[in-house]
Protein backbone atom coordinates (compact mmCIF):
# COMPACT_ATOMS: atom_id res chain seq x y z
CA UNK A 1 0.00 0.00 0.00
CA UNK A 2 1.17 3.55 -1.24
CA UNK A 3 -0.14 6.77 0.35
CA UNK A 4 0.13 9.81 -1.10
CA UNK A 5 -1.15 13.37 0.09
CA UNK A 6 -3.61 15.04 -2.27
CA UNK A 7 -1.26 17.36 -3.86
CA UNK A 8 1.45 14.57 -4.51
CA UNK A 9 -1.60 12.27 -5.84
CA UNK A 10 -3.10 14.91 -8.54
CA UNK A 11 0.82 15.81 -9.78
CA UNK A 12 1.89 11.96 -9.45
CA UNK A 13 -1.49 10.40 -10.36
CA UNK A 14 -0.23 8.66 -13.85
CA UNK A 15 2.61 7.06 -11.74
CA UNK A 16 0.68 6.11 -8.72
CA UNK A 17 -2.36 4.52 -11.45
CA UNK A 18 1.05 2.73 -13.17
CA UNK A 19 2.23 1.04 -9.65
CA UNK A 20 -1.49 -0.18 -9.52
CA UNK A 21 -1.43 -1.60 -13.13
CA UNK A 22 1.87 -3.74 -13.01
CA UNK A 23 0.62 -5.18 -9.59
CA UNK A 24 3.68 -3.11 -7.34
CA UNK A 25 0.73 -1.78 -5.39
CA UNK A 26 -2.32 -3.51 -4.28
CA UNK A 27 -4.10 0.29 -3.91
CA UNK A 28 -3.18 3.58 -2.96
CA UNK A 29 -4.58 5.74 -0.19
CA UNK A 30 -5.41 9.80 -0.55
CA UNK A 31 -4.43 11.67 2.15
CA UNK A 32 -5.00 14.80 3.82
CA UNK A 33 -2.65 16.10 6.04
CA UNK A 34 -1.52 12.65 6.43
CA UNK A 35 -4.67 11.08 7.17
CA UNK A 36 -6.61 8.67 4.98
CA UNK A 37 -9.79 9.98 3.28
CA UNK A 38 -9.92 7.47 0.40
CA UNK A 39 -8.24 4.89 -1.53
CA UNK A 40 -7.88 4.01 -5.07
CA UNK A 41 -7.84 0.31 -6.49
CA UNK A 42 -7.53 -1.54 -9.44
CA UNK A 43 -10.99 -2.29 -11.40
CA UNK A 44 -12.00 -6.17 -11.93
CA UNK A 45 -12.15 -6.22 -15.74
CA UNK A 46 -15.30 -8.01 -16.66
CA UNK A 47 -14.76 -10.52 -19.71
CA UNK A 48 -16.31 -9.26 -22.63
CA UNK A 49 -18.37 -11.36 -25.26
CA UNK A 50 -17.97 -11.27 -28.50
CA UNK A 51 -19.93 -9.31 -30.26
CA UNK A 52 -22.04 -10.52 -33.82
CA UNK A 53 -21.81 -8.15 -36.32
CA UNK A 54 -25.24 -8.13 -38.29
CA UNK A 55 -23.49 -5.91 -41.04
CA UNK A 56 -20.29 -8.43 -41.11
CA UNK A 57 -19.99 -9.23 -45.08
CA UNK A 58 -22.19 -6.82 -46.33
CA UNK A 59 -21.81 -3.64 -48.01
CA UNK A 60 -22.05 -0.81 -46.24
CA UNK A 61 -23.02 1.99 -48.67
CA UNK A 62 -25.10 1.74 -52.20
CA UNK A 63 -23.80 1.30 -54.94
CA UNK A 64 -22.71 5.33 -56.76
CA UNK A 65 -23.59 6.83 -53.00
CA UNK A 66 -20.52 9.03 -54.25
CA UNK A 67 -21.79 9.96 -57.98
CA UNK A 68 -21.31 13.63 -58.66
CA UNK A 69 -24.67 13.89 -60.02
CA UNK A 70 -26.26 14.45 -56.76
CA UNK A 71 -23.89 17.38 -55.99
CA UNK A 72 -26.66 19.68 -57.30
CA UNK A 73 -29.82 18.36 -56.28
CA UNK A 74 -28.18 17.90 -52.46
CA UNK A 75 -26.99 21.53 -52.92
CA UNK A 76 -30.77 22.54 -53.77
CA UNK A 77 -32.57 20.74 -50.94
CA UNK A 78 -30.03 23.04 -48.66
CA UNK A 79 -30.40 25.81 -50.59
CA UNK A 80 -26.80 26.33 -51.18
CA UNK A 81 -26.12 29.41 -54.16
CA UNK A 82 -24.37 28.04 -56.95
Amino acid sequence: MVQANILEAKTGLSALLRLLETGEEDRIVIARRNKPIAQITLCEQADHAKRIGAAKGKKLYAEGWDDSSFNEEVAALFKVPS
